[in-house]
């Protein structure tokens, strides 16, 4: 090895330099550009050690590279803190390169460590990046003789060379990360434009941002009433991580109730010292630090997404904004799936309170006007039993007031019925199917395999048969029907057919129309096959649970 008095030539300093400059231009990865260069710093410099280190923002050391022809380098990877009397604390304090001829009075855990390996002087210089502290590039000797005056200036040459690679490096990982959350974020904007599933959203999301960030672990939680956090969905590349479905008490000091408390985002560095249910989960999860960013919908804090690093450093500081994009669309999809719950459900409400009033309506014709006209009819009875025969002008009068008062009663009860039967209130579906085929001359086969349904459901599936089998009489010139009804995993299947001429339509305006959209009021499926010549098929689907908590249960 040469002295420290006797550096290499011009000529081998430049050959160095060439030799840097083509790595730098072939665009290899950080990992064998870092070595290569402080390979030829340590050997150009004729020192025993050459090192590499990038500055964390927690203000730590990372060493990514290290040479050495003696006794080894400090280990890559290894992480440091910066304190003390040393010189890479000292250039992370100044930006400035600097030297020290004496390291017996070094200090600090990397003073320590370079005082082990023998080092006696050293000279160091700032990687700076366009404008910003990155690294530091280290060389030390264990001669007695201190480093020569130049060694900074030398060294700068490869540093200056070592920044412009960085930067060309970190232009292009940020456009390929840049392409990468554009992506994702497409992908997330697909599923919430085909208004897919909140579940199947939700996990969707939580994939999305814990495959793009550097971590191991993300979850979603919703906010709930009772002070609990409920886990909608989850993701972790290693591990255990938290259930999709697991709740936990909000409070203590922890992300989730930090977002809890604040409504914003928030950081945990280390979490060491966390506290709360939902705290300790987390870090016996594996977590060492991690973020949280709320989900506001509409301006209500809705629930949180946590992001966890098993990691030692700390998640990089720009992670929070990296997944707000997501967090905005996810807010989107949740208000939108949420307005369509409160659609559905005030539907579901007109639905209902028609019904009722129709119900009332019909008690109030049978124990109103239907009675009153029915005493009417017997007394004109009797009335005209009792006239004497000679009387032939009242007699008429009389006769025509009865024909009148019973054809009144008729109309009345007819209109009754297409209001809401009686028989449907009082005796169920059975009865009031039983009441249609009383006044149809078509014969019907009918199998209703169902007991006493909820009203709603009751009274849209008698709504259903009554006008499928009224458009059967009048328009499908059919020998025959069928009618059948049965629950089936919670739903009531409902089936028309009939063996008619087939070419019935739907759509607003039409009876079937209506029925289609009374159906899908209460979240069901409403379907009618008739093609020319083939008969006539109406399928009704009926959510027993109706449709306000069935679509509520998947968002709350």
């Amino acid at each position: 090895m040469l002295s420290n008095g006797a550096p290499r030539g011009v000529s081998e300093e430049q050959a160095a330099l060439r030799r840097v400059a083509t790595i730098v231009a072939r665009g290899v990865p950080y990992e064998q550009l870092f070595a290569q260069v402080v390979e030829e710093v340590g050997r150009l410099l004729g020192v025993e050690y050459a090192e590499l280190g990038r500055y964390e923002p927690d203000g730590a050391l990372v060493l990514v590279a290290g040479w050495s022809d003696t006794a080894g380098h400090l280990p890559v990877g290894s992480r440091w803190q910066l304190q003390g009397e040393n010189l890479m604390t000292v250039v992370f304090e100044t930006a400035r390169p600097a030297r020290i001829d004496d390291y017996q009075s070094a200090s600090g855990a990397l003073g320590r460590a370079a005082r082990e390996k023998g080092v006696r002087s050293a000279v160091a210089t700032p990687i700076l990046v366009e404008g910003d502290l990155w690294g530091v590039m280290v060389a030390g000797s264990n001669l007695e003789e201190p480093l020569p005056a130049d060694t900074a200036t030398r060294l700068a040459s490869f540093t200056e060379l070592l920044s412009m690679a960085i930067a060309n490096a970190e232009s292009r990982a940020h456009l390929t990360r840049l392409a990468e959350e554009q992506a994702a974020l497409r992908r997330v904007a697909t599923l919430v434009a085909a208004g897919t599933p909140p579940e199947e959203l939700f996990m969707a999301v939580t994939i999305e941002i814990g495959k793009l960030l550097p971590v191991q672990y993300s979850y979603m939680g919703r906010y709930e009433p009772d002070g609990m956090l409920t886990v909608v969905s989850s993701w972790g590349s290693v591990g255990n991580h938290f259930r999709t479905g697991a709740r936990g008490k909000v409070g203590g000091w922890n992300l989730v109730t930090r977002v809890f408390e604040t409504g914003r985002s928030a950081r945990v560095d280390d979490l060491t010292d966390v506290t709360g249910e939902l705290g300790i989960a987390a870090r016996e999860s594996g977590f060492r630090s991690a973020v949280g960013t709320p989900i506001l919908v509409e301006g209500s804090l809705w629930g949180v997404v946590i992001a966890g690093s098993t990691m030692e450093q700390p998640m990089p500081p720009d992670t929070e904004a990296r997944f707000a994009s997501f967090i905005e669309l996810l807010a989107m999809a949740i208000a939108n799936a949420e307005g369509r719950v409160a659609l559905a459900a005030s539907r579901a409400r007109i639905v209902a309170a028609g019904d009722e009033s129709r119900r009332r309506i019909e008690r109030d014709l049978h124990d109103g006007a239907q009675q009153r006209l029915v005493h009417a009819v017997i007394v004109l009875k009797l009335a005209l039993a009792e006239l004497p025969d000679g009387e032939q002008d009242v007699r008429e009068l009389v006769t025509e007031a009865l024909h009148n008062a019973e054809q009144a009663n008729s109309e009345l009860r007819e209109l009754a019925h297409g209001i809401l039967p009686a028989a449907l209130t009082r005796g169920g579906l059975r009865a009031g199917v039983e009441g249609i085929l009383s006044r149809l001359s078509l014969p019907v086969n009918v199998d209703l395999r169902v007991e006493r349904l909820p009203d709603g459901i009751e009274a849209t599936a008698y709504f259903v048969i009554s006008e499928a089998l009224t458009n059967v009489v009048k328009h499908a010139e059919a020998s025959a029907a069928e009618v059948t009804a049965s629950v089936q995993d919670g739903m009531l299947r409902l089936e028309v057919r009939d063996d008619g001429i087939g070419g019935a339509r739907g759509g607003h305006g039409t009876g079937l129309g209506g029925l289609e959209d009374r159906v899908a009021a209460l979240d069901g499926q409403f379907l009618v096959e008739s093609p020319t010549g083939g008969g006539t098929r109406v399928l009704v689907l009926l959510p027993l649970a109706g449709n306000g908590q069935t679509l509520g249960e998947s968002l709350r």
